[in-house]
This record gives C-alpha cells, sequence and structure tokens, in this order.
C-alpha cells in the first residue's frame, strides 16, 4: 500500500519552555518590585510549569473533572468530591512552592510577589485549581479578625504541605479554605442572604440555608455568611469538627460550568451546621470582605495568566507554521496582531506585579482602590485576547487538542467571579468616595510618569474631569475604572517598560490610534522587536 498521508507544516509541541524566567516581562517585573534572588528561587517551578509532564496534568484534570459522592455504598452522607490524580499534582506543585497561604508568615523579603509571580506563571498550565489556592491565600487576613481562630488554623493555611482528605483540620499537615457567601435569591447582593445563624451555649452557632456557589467544597475551612439579629455576620465553618466528627455540609450538586471544570463549584446545604463567629455581630460583609479584596489581586493575576498563555501559544505557532510562502510570524499582518497582543499582555502584567508588590508594602489605600480597576479592566480584556490568540492558530485552535478551548472558556470567569463588572465598576466608585487616601495614593503612582507622555497626561486630564462631573457618575462607572486602570498601565509601562512598549501602548490605548479590534496597531509600529520580547525563552 503506497503512503497516502504525510503530515507536513504542523506546529511542534509547545514544551521546554520557562513562563516565568523566559518570560521578559514577567522577570523584570519580578527583579523590580522583588529582585533577582526571588526571581531565582521560582526557577524549578518555571522549568516544571513548560514541562510535557505539567501540561498533561492540565489535560488530564480537565479531562476528567470533580464527581460527587453524597452517599456511600451502605446509604450514608459522607458529602465528598473525588478529584483525577492529576489535580492533586496540580495541587501539591502550587502548595509546596509557597503559592497558597505560606507569603502571610514567610520569612522571604518580598513574599507577596514572589508568590505572584509564581502563580502567573504556574496557574497557566491549568486555571481550575488555582481556586482553592487563592482562597486559602485570602483567608488569612480575614481570619485574623478572631485571633483565637487565626491562632488555630493559621498554621495550617500558611503550610508548604498539601494533604487531602477530611480529617480534622488541626491534626493536618497543611489546609485549604473556601467561601460561601452568594446565595440563589441574592447573588452579588450578600446582604439579601438568608441563611441564619443561631448562638449556642458552647459559644459556637449553628447555620441553617442554603449557599449558590460554594467552590472546592472538599476544602477544610470556608468563611461564610448568615442572619444574626444584628445583621449579615462573619463565621468559619469546618467539614470535621474538633472532636472529629463531620459538620453537616450536604453537598447538592457540582455545578456544570463554561469553562473551569477541573474545580468543583457546589451548591450546599447547612442545617444546625456549626460555626464560629469572625468578627463583630452585624460586620460580616466588611469582614469577608477582607478576603473578597485579597481575591481580586488572584483575579488580575490570573487573567494575566490567561493572556499570557494564549499569546505564548500564539507566538509559538506563528513562528512555525508557513502560509502563503512564508512563517506567519513574517507576514506583517500578523505580526500586527501578535504585537498588539505582547502589548496587553505586558500591560496587565506589569499592573498584576505591582499589585502585589503594594501587599508587601502595606499599600492598603492604594491597593484598595487600583485592585478594583485592575479587576474591573484586565478580567474584562481577558476574552477579547484569548479569542484573537485563538484566531491566529485559525482551525487547530478551535479543536481541544491545541488547550486553546480551554482557554478560552476559561476567559470570562475572573471578570465574573466575586462581582462582575458593574459590581466591580461600582465599587470603584465607592472606593474613590469613602476614602479620598485611595484616590490620592493612585494618582501618586500615576504622576510618577506626568509629563514622560503627552497622551497619559491629557488622559489623567480625562480623568479629572470625569471625576469633576457629579452627574449621572453610575452610569459612567465602567468608563471612570478603565480609565483608571489604563492610565495605571501607562504610567507602569513609560517607567519601566522598553521604549517600544510603552510608545505603542500610550499610541494605542491613551491616543486613540487604534481599531476596534487588536492587530490594528499604527504605521511605523516595531511589530517585530514587540514580538521577538514576547518570545518565552528555554526554560
Amino acid at each position: 500500500m503506497g503512503v497516502t498521508h504525510e503530515v507536513t507544516n504542523q506546529v511542534p509541541p509547545l514544551t521546554g519552555h520557562d513562563p516565568i524566567a523566559g518570560d521578559a516581562a514577567l522577570a523584570e517585573a519580578c527583579v523590580r518590585h522583588a529582585d533577582a534572588a526571588t526571581l531565582d528561587s521560582l526557577k524549578a517551578l518555571g522549568a516544571l510549569a513548560g514541562s510535557e509532564q505539567a501540561q498533561e496534568w492540565g489535560r488530564l484534570a480537565n479531562e476528567n473533572p470533580p464527581r460527587l459522592r453524597t452517599h456511600d455504598r451502605y446509604g450514608h452522607r459522607v458529602d465528598e468530591v473525588e478529584f483525577h490524580p492529576a489535580w492533586h499534582e496540580l495541587m501539591r506543585t502550587a502548595v509546596e512552592h509557597g503559592l497558597a497561604g505560606a507569603p502571610w508568615t514567610s520569612p522571604d523579603p518580598h513574599p507577596h510577589v514572589r508568590r505572584a509571580v509564581g502563580y502567573l506563571g504556574w496557574t497557566q498550565v491549568e486555571m481550575g485549581h488555582a481556586c482553592p489556592v487563592t482562597m486559602t491565600y485570602a483567608v488569612v487576613p480575614a481570619l485574623r479578625a478572631a485571633p483565637e481562630l487565626a491562632a488555630r488554623y493559621e498554621p495550617g493555611l500558611t503550610a508548604t504541605a498539601y494533604e487531602f482528605g477530611l480529617a480534622e483540620p488541626t491534626g493536618k499537615r497543611g489546609l485549604v479554605a473556601g467561601m460561601g457567601m452568594t446565595e440563589k435569591q441574592g447573588g452579588s447582593d450578600v446582604r439579601a442572604n438568608t441563611t441564619r445563624a443561631v448562638p449556642q451555649d458552647d459559644g459556637t452557632y449553628a447555620l441553617t440555608g442554603h449557599k449558590w456557589f460554594t467552590s472546592a467544597p472538599m476544602s477544610d475551612l470556608f468563611l461564610v455568611l448568615a442572619q444574626l439579629p444584628e445583621g449579615v455576620s462573619c463565621f468559619l465553618m469546618p467539614r470535621v469538627l474538633p472532636d472529629g466528627t463531620r459538620n453537616v455540609f450536604r453537598l447538592q450538586r457540582l455545578k456544570d460550568k463554561l469553562g473551569d471544570r477541573a474545580n468543583a463549584s457546589s451548591e450546599v446545604e447547612f442545617e444546625g451546621t456549626t460555626g464560629w463567629l469572625v468578627g463583630e455581630p452585624g460586620r460580616g460583609v466588611p469582614t469577608i470582605i477582607e478576603m473578597v479584596n485579597t481575591t481580586r489581586l488572584d483575579c488580575v493575576l490570573g487573567s494575566a495568566a490567561t493572556v499570557r498563555a494564549a499569546l505564548t501559544q500564539a507566538v509559538h505557532h506563528a513562528r512555525h507554521r508557513r502560509a502563503f510562502g512564508a512563517l506567519l510570524a513574517d507576514q506583517p499582518l500578523m505580526q500586527n496582531v501578535l504585537a498588539d497582543l505582547a502589548v496587553e499582555s505586558e500591560a496587565a502584567t506589569a499592573l498584576a506585579v505591582r499589585l502585589a508588590a503594594a501587599v508587601d508594602a502595606g499599600e492598603g489605600d492604594f491597593l484598595r482602590l487600583a485592585g478594583a480597576a485592575a479587576k474591573f479592566w484586565v478580567c474584562k480584556r481577558t476574552p477579547t485576547a484569548v479569542a484573537e490568540a485563538l484566531e491566529v492558530l485559525g482551525g487547530n485552535g478551535y479543536v481541544e487538542d491545541s488547550g486553546l478551548p480551554r482557554l478560552y472558556r476559561q476567559a470570562p470567569l475572573n471578570s465574573i467571579w466575586e462581582g462582575s463588572g458593574n459590581v466591580i465598576a461600582l465599587d470603584v466608585l465607592r472606593a474613590m468616595g469613602r476614602s479620598s487616601q485611595s484616590l490620592a495614593a493612585v494618582r501618586a503612582e500615576i504622576d510618577l510618569a506626568r509629563g514622560a507622555d503627552d497622551r497619559l497626561d491629557a488622559a489623567v486630564g480625562r480623568l479629572t474631569a470625569e471625576l469633576a462631573d457629579p452627574e449621572g457618575l453610575a452610569t459612567r462607572a465602567r468608563r471612570i475604572a478603565g480609565l483608571l486602570a489604563l492610565c495605571l498601565q501607562a504610567s507602569l509601562l513609560l517607567r519601566h517598560a522598553p521604549a517600544e512598549v510603552a510608545e505603542t501602548f500610550c499610541a494605542t490605548r491613551l491616543g486613540g490610534d487604534w481599531g476596534a479590534v487588536l492587530g490594528t496597531l499604527p504605521a511605523g509600529t516595531p511589530v517585530r522587536a514587540l514580538v521577538d520580547r514576547a518570545h518565552v525563552r528555554p526554560s
């Protein structure tokens, strides 16, 4: 039989690269906000993230989603979720490399920058497992509102050991945390929650209600909201009680989600479920918002990681695929698309790592406003960027084997998590209104580049005019949030990025010399240099 099929012009697998040290924008941000030693400490994680083994873990975790087991073979309720071994490898790697709660007690000089850079690189492998990693990171500062509970559980939450399975928390080497805020009748309006808490003689509370979204239900501990006579209050709820018995935590179903399929999200029923009060009665929303605000950092990091993963695939494809007599990477219009994606990615990365540096520096006022604006803008831009990267691969990008469909399904998640675009944009206004220090801190950061580019100066002028007009402020909340984020990104790029990156960003995102879609950079843009910078180097 003769040869009837010969495979040519197909792109080789993308392996052996380092998405941390091999990414110029990310590596430079790490050294800028920390030091070279911090970047070097992530060398092993970067090499693993670019390996064939890690990519296989990501594929298997998504193709074998979690399974709910409500009862054992004898009819007893167990309310457990089973995960593929690949999921546990992803989780183990993240926790052991300090991407969960470890920074809060780490002796490293820049623990939150180190974690952010590692998180941005590692989650490009698979984003779903980042959810429990994020919540474990974010629960620590919120739990400190109850010092006795923090003393009991913080050692496990900040450990670098991953130990799956339901057991009494203080007996485990490491703990994972979750959160249950929203209910079916209220969604983001958590003050409409109907779960009730009743005080018990032993100082605990018995909670009864239904949580509509509870992610990572096999976590050891959860922060949840419930109503007391004083109002909505925050409670710590363990899956296993101090006496070793299981708390009432009835998993009704796992959500059938668009993306994030490797991670389990559930509906949970509480019926006399034991919890401990965290913070003051009636002050549950401000208490849990401490956790929510910390998760915003990871929403930005995760979205920046998703854009970077898609860009990396697009550049790799274009550097190997030929069409119309030349490599795609040598075609002028393709260079325009890839360069535009590269600028989008670098701006997101620069802002994300700057937020992490603010955690290290204790810049709470800056973080409150900048985190909300970045969460709105970077997360909102992600689906557009990923869709364009997928199109670089054409039909090959539309099939599951490429990995791009998984990124595309994942892309909207962070913009929806803890509050969709309107909720976050309005929170930007609240952050400005309640704390003049927040606006002053963000303006001070932007002003570090004032005078460096006329287009940034003009954008700051537009932002000032928007804020000075109180009429219809809520209607313009998205416009304001986006402009604030763009000014922050421009300031960072003008001060720290190569001139061609900053110039292209200001000309297009602020100066208006740009079309309505990516790939519309103006003539004369140094597209080759931008694409070369975006190429991820080997590990």
